[in-house]
């Protein structure tokens, strides 16, 4: 099993001016525990679950090209981007930057998008008002693409690219795993089988039935369902999984025998290093060996 960590917040000790310090900290740090992934939520605003709207807050493509440069092998990506942010064009050359200037590390977390207080805050799409889950198959259909070197002109309902040029292509071919977020069992766990390479689910979100549902879209559609990376928001902070190891493992253990790959914890709120070392020792060691 691999494992990975979101960082979420940036409300560290020293304020503004110390944001990148901790973070780079927090990188390089998490990489030597043996985490195998680092991600950052696509959002503008801070979410409600981890604090006031008004809470630091970084643009997420710029703060994975940060990070990129201050680690060496850990895979990183959103998780995940909201579709409705930025044109789709604009988003697969993100991606693909990512991908060249990390040595192909990068994943294409990608999501319909919800926040409908940022999106309307910046000027933004509204998700609730657009089309969010066409727009998502679209962009999807759009990615594929530029990634196979077609640059046919592309018509679709939403969007329209007479040159879908895509100049490097990415390193790792024929692209970056594209990791699609959600649970919904009718549209997005339909996308995941049609289109993905990854899934994100989270664990207090009946894992197992999930699954089942993935399972009877990959059928239907002729997908193999083994190939399709299954990754889980485990909803635990690293200091809160530091705290009780041994629980940890069993319920890691258990998400394994339904086939999870991929486990991912939470960023703590405080800069601290000590529960990466109970990670280190304990618990990188047990949860690789599932």
């Amino acid at each position: 099993m691999k494992i990975g960590i979101q960082i979420n917040r940036f409300d560290w000790a020293g304020g503004d001016s110390k944001i990148g310090s901790h973070l780079m900290k927090i990188a390089q740090r998490a990489e030597a525990a043996g985490f195998d992934s680092e991600w950052v939520m696509d959002h503008f605003f801070q979410i409600h679950y981890h604090g006031e709207a008004s809470d630091p807050m970084l643009e997420a493509y710029t703060t994975l090209g940060y990070m990129a440069g201050v680690t060496k092998t850990v895979t990183l990506g959103t998780m995940v981007t909201g579709v409705i942010y930025r044109a789709p064009a604009l988003l697969v050359k993100a991606v693909t930057t990512l991908d060249v200037l990390s040595g192909g590390r990068a994943y294409f977390g990608i999501g319909a998008g919800w926040n409908e207080e940022e999106a309307i805050g910046l000027g933004l799409t509204s998700p609730l008002e657009s089309g969010r889950f066409e727009r998502l198959e679209e962009t999807l259909k759009i990615a594929k693409q530029m990634w196979a070197g077609d640059e046919t002109p592309i018509h679709g309902k939403y969007f329209q690219l007479e040159r879908p040029l895509s100049s490097p292509q990415p390193v790792q071919k024929p692209h970056p795993p594209i990791l699609i977020g959600g649970g919904g069992e009718q549209k997005t766990l339909r996308l995941v089988a049609q289109y993905g390479d990854a899934c994100n689910l989270f664990a207090a979100a009946g894992v197992e039935h999930k699954l089942d549902v993935l399972r009877g879209h990959c059928q239907e559609l002729g997908t193999d369902y083994d190939r399709i990376e299954k990754t889980v928001f485990i909803g635990m902070t690293v200091g809160q999984a530091a705290s009780g190891p041994d629980d940890v493992i069993k319920k890691c253990r258990d998400l394994a025998k339904l086939g999870v790959h991929h486990v991912i914890f939470s960023s703590d709120k405080e800069a601290d290093m000590k529960p990466y070392d109970v990670f280190e020792s304990h618990l990188s060691p047990a949860l690789h060996d599932m």
